[in-house]
């Protein structure tokens, strides 16, 4: 059998895939669908996410995105509940010269790796997403980049474990168990009624705790936290991801096909740190309304912060890690993205690009090592 731990977008996608495959699951988490997944706005968007350094995460988004139809389509069928996937692109922005003059450079550097972009003036920018600040210099539009809602992929991920008949259950994992170097199990906490903290053996444990993996297994993972927030109207405000630069500042809009718009997210290391704060708040909605003026008249639904788990070269774990032990965790900003692409790598599927978030990187420089 195999013990999941973690019941994020990750771990709950990893879970319905074995089960799907035939294989027995048990999930364990003390709050499935309630971490990083929760909090996140769930951008599939490889491409205008880019960065200069990341050549090799953008290899493994590409992937992904490749995945999400398949992915999208078998998991509505599985578990009767729609995923509000959308499929209409992604707009970088520039709101200054200097925003320009950056994006410009990125648009350059997407054209030598072959991305499908467009280049578009400020009008062109406006007549696609009419609610856009006049003062919006120019964009470039990531047509293939997609999105989805995370809170309704992770109630449609616990729906079809249910409907298998995969046991979540709903306790906190507080170290795995050996015997000799083997992982064994894992010792859960203490139960509220009998002071005991059962022991659950398995075959194989999956580690997909997010932000807290690093804990429980001597892993380079650390927490860095996004605030972000949900505001919503009677109908979408914009039709399309609207991502841009303010005074150097990101900032990015997601619609939801209810009216719901998520506006994020900050990046702060401060460790465990889940408090949402005035000042990240303000900066979001301050960056946001120089892009989209109208986000002020929206209404608030919603505010939270979660925690990204990231690595030191910001690329997921994922992989064996010693005996009975499996690694899927670190996934940074991409855990929502990188999730169908995760258990096909763990099934052995796209080997080529096993090694590039093949825990034993940092086996081999000393790190983290069991």
């Amino acid at each position: 059998m195999d013990l999941i731990v973690g019941g994020g977008v990750v771990g709950l996608s990893v879970a319905w895939r074995l089960a799907r495959s035939g294989a027995r699951v048990t999930v364990i988490d003390p709050a499935p669908a309630s971490g990083a997944s929760h909090a996140a706005a769930g951008m599939l968007a490889p491409v205008s996410e880019v960065s200069y350094t990341e050549e090799p995460l953008l290899r493994l988004g590409l992937a992904a995105l490749e995945r999400w139809p398949a992915f999208a389509a078998e998991l509505e069928a599985d578990s009767g509940l729609a995923l509000d996937y959308r499929t209409q692109g992604t707009m970088d922005l520039a709101f200054g010269a200097d925003d320009m003059a950056a994006l410009e450079e990125l648009a350059a550097f997407m054209d030598k790796l072959g991305l499908p972009v467009r280049r578009l003036t400020g009008r062109e920018c406006r007549r696609l997403e009419p609610m856009l600040a006049p003062s919006v210099r120019g964009g470039v539009l990531a047509e293939g980049d997609a999105w989805v809602d995370p809170r309704r992929v992770t109630a449609a991920l616990l729906a079809a474990l249910e409907r298998s008949g995969v046991p979540v259950e709903r306790r906190r994992v507080t170290e795995l168990v050996r015997d000799g170097t083997a992982v064994v199990g894992v010792r859960l906490a203490p139960d509220e009624k009998t002071g005991a903290g059962d022991v659950v053996l398995g075959d194989r444990v999956v580690l997909a705790a997010g932000a807290w993996s690093g804990g429980l297994a001597g892993l380079p993972v650390r927490p860095v936290k996004g605030q972000i927030m949900r505001l919503r109207s009677p109908s979408p405000l914009l039709g399309r991801c609207v991502r841009g630069m303010v005074h150097g500042s990101p900032v990015y809009l997601v619609p939801r096909g209810d009216g719901e718009l998520v506006v994020g997210a900050t990046q702060e290391e401060l460790g465990f740190d889940t408090r949402v704060t005035a000042g990240g708040l303000y900066e979001l909605l301050r960056d946001a309304r120089e892009l989209v003026p109208g986000v002020t008249e929206l209404q608030v639904a919603d505010i939270e912060a979660g925690l990204r788990p990231c690595t030191p070269d910001n690329l997921p774990l994922i992989g064996p890690y010693g005996p009975g032990l499996t690694l899927a965790t670190g996934h940074h900003r991409g855990g929502v993205l990188l999730s169908p692409l995760t258990t096909a790598l763990l099934q052995g599927e796209e080997g080529d690009l096993a090694a590039l978030c093949s825990p034993q990187r940092f086996q081999t420089a000393g790190q983290g090592s069991i």
